[in-house]
This record gives C-alpha cells, sequence and structure tokens, in this order.
C-alpha cells in the first residue's frame, strides 16, 4: 500500500509544470528567510539597553568638558592676575549661561570694580538681575547706567547696543534715544535705530531713521542695501564739474 502511495505522488510530481516544481522545491527555503527577515526587523525597531547607549550622542559631554577647560583656564587666568576685567567677564558669561545667577553677578561687579566704564559688563549685570527675577534692582542698575552716559552721545550709543545684545530692548531704545538727542545729525546713531526698528519689523521707522542716516553719510553700503530692500529709491548725486573760469 505505501509503495502505492508513493509511487502515486512521483507521478504527481512528474506530471507538474517545471515553475510549479521549482516553486514546491524553493518554498522551504523561502519561508525560512522571511521568517529570518521578521525576526531581524522586529529586534531592529525595539533596541535594547545596549544600543540605546550606542545611539546617545556625545555631543552634550563634550561641550560640557569644552566649557569646564575654559572655566579652568579662565580661574587660572584670573589667579594669575585678579585685576583681569576680561577673564572676570568672560567666566561671568559662563555662569550667566549655566543660570548661576549670584555667581554671575559676583563677576560683573569685579569687572566694574577694575573697569567702571565696561558697557557689556552694565548690560550683562542688568540682565542677570532681571533673569533673577530682582527686576527693582536690574531697573534701578539701567537707570543708573544710563543716566552716567548722558552726557555723550558715542557714549549712550555703546550703551545702547551693549543693552542691545543682552535682548535688552527697552533700555536699547532709551540709550538711542538719548544718543539722538545728543547728536541728532550722528549717521551712525540714526543707522543704529533704523536697525533697531527693522528687527523689530517696523519698517516705516526702519525706513525713516535710516533715510536719514544715508543723507548725513552716503558712504554706507549696507544701509544702502537696506533701504533698496526696503523698496526706497537711492539717488547718489554726481559730481560736478569744476569751473575752470
Amino acid at each position: 500500500m505505501e509503495k502505492k502511495m508513493a509511487g502515486k505522488k512521483k507521478l504527481e510530481k512528474e506530471n507538474l509544470s517545471p515553475k510549479t516544481a521549482e516553486f514546491y522545491s524553493f518554498a522551504p527555503y523561502a519561508l525560512g528567510f522571511a521568517l529570518f527577515v521578521c525576526t531581524l526587523l522586529l529586534s531592529g525597531c525595539v533596541p535594547t539597553p545596549e544600543s540605546e547607549k550606542m545611539q546617545t550622542p556625545q555631543v552634550d559631554k563634550l561641550v560640557k568638558t569644552s566649557l569646564q577647560e575654559k572655566r579652568v583656564n579662565l580661574l587660572k587666568a584670573i589667579n594669575r592676575r585678579f585685576d583681569n576685567p576680561s577673564a572676570h567677564f568672560e567666566l561671568g558669561r559662563l555662569y550667566q549661561a549655566n543660570g548661576s545667577w549670584a555667581a554671575a553677578e559676583y563677576r560683573y561687579s569685579t569687572v566694574l570694580r577694575f573697569d567702571p566704564v565696561h558697557r557689556d559688563a552694565q548690560a550683562a549685570m542688568v540682565k542677570v538681575l532681571t533673569e533673577s527675577g530682582e527686576q527693582a534692582r536690574a531697573q534701578l542698575c539701567a537707570d543708573t547706567y544710563t543716566k552716567q552716559v548722558s552726557s555723550s552721545q558715542e557714549w549712550s550709543l555703546e550703551l545702547g547696543q551693549a543693552f542691545q545684545k543682552q535682548e535688552l530692548d527697552e533700555y536699547a531704545l532709551a540709550c538711542y534715544q538719548q544718543a539722538l538727542r545728543l547728536g541728532p545729525n550722528s549717521a551712525e546713531t540714526n543707522k543704529q535705530l533704523g536697525f533697531y526698528y527693522l528687527r523689530k519689523n517696523d519698517n516705516v521707522r526702519a525706513r525713516e531713521y535710516l533715510s536719514r542716516s544715508f543723507e548725513l553719510n552716503r558712504n554706507q553700503p549696507e544701509v544702502a542695501l537696506k533701504l533698496g530692500q526696503l523698496g526706497v529709491e537711492i539717488r547718489i548725486p554726481q559730481e560736478t564739474e569744476k569751473d575752470t573760469k
């Protein structure tokens, strides 16, 4: 009986087409390969703790190491010469970026002891006090520093630029306006006010001050470019021939 069944199966297999026979012979291998691929894909979708560690970027670690080295070098420079405003200021910036308000305030106040007109340190001090929640002290310092430069258009402009670096726009504008009162015909002051309003997307005022700045000094390519972008037609007067008579 078994011989008959085996012979029957053999006969059926012999009657199959070549493509069908090839399929049946390859089917066990295809099934095994499909199972292998599925297993591989599933294992890749669920990372193991080891693979998570491998995928974690090392950027943060490198940045922290670099900042620590910079801090150590600045402290060494201060130990060599304590009356070093630049080193204290850079160290204050590191503390400020890290949110260490008390340490940053101490460094900036140290800078101002050795260099009372360090505009960047003055602005940074106001910023630190603002960020630490001491609004009253921040306002008092800002008013004091602004009053200190109230006799000079140049100093008012410098302090305004320092405030703007710290994104203290209210104080920056007060200094720019003070500088403009002291020197209404200053091309630089009008330019700074123009760019200030440009950053505020106030194109009307930006156009007004930049146009005035360009009138006062036509040798300002960056101002001419911005005016062109604002739709202002720039006309540079041609030199007239000298009367040789």
